[in-house]
């Protein structure tokens, strides 16, 4: 009997642990080059994120409400190439054109790519680009519109 309850607790043991562990890892970002390259091999969009991080009030709320968010995370694992660029960094020649692209003047910035680097637009041709805040239900629902409309 007490063997059984050892057995018992060691596996719930591994099994929180599991959980912890898959919640705890998240979204697993990549740098432009490497995620641009998992992209084009996987034939995945990308979500590019121009961040400053601790300080900045608009990263700190999609850290907090979007991306730390286990069905938001899961999703974008599942579907999307998270690339995310650090501005409190100097920017490579490649994410330097992208962010001048769309005039972010070294200011935060959220865009979906394709797999080959073009933006996303929406079926009524906008695009999500400057976000100040992300409301969760709205971005898994722009999340899963963007997935529909991917091929």
């Amino acid at each position: 009997m007490r063997i059984k309850k050892i057995l018992l607790f060691v596996v719930l043991l591994m099994l929180v642990g599991y959980s912890f562990s898959i919640a705890a890892d998240g979204i697993q970002w990549y740098s432009m080059k490497d995620g641009m390259e998992k992209a084009k091999n996987e034939k995945k969009p990308c979500i590019v994120d121009f961040f400053y991080g601790a300080g900045c009030s608009r990263c700190e709320k999609l850290q907090k409400f979007v991306y730390n968010d286990p069905v938001i995370a899961k999703k974008i694992m599942a579907d999307f190439i998270p690339i995310k660029i650090d501005l409190t960094k100097p920017l490579s020649k490649e994410e330097d054109a992208l962010g001048k692209k769309f005039d972010y003047k070294n200011d935060c910035l959220l865009i979906f790519l394709d797999h080959n680097g073009e933006v996303i637009s929406d079926a009524k041709g906008k695009r999500l680009c400057f976000v100040d805040s992300v409301d969760p239900e709205w971005f898994v629902s722009y999340l899963d519109m963007i997935k529909s409309q991917y091929k």
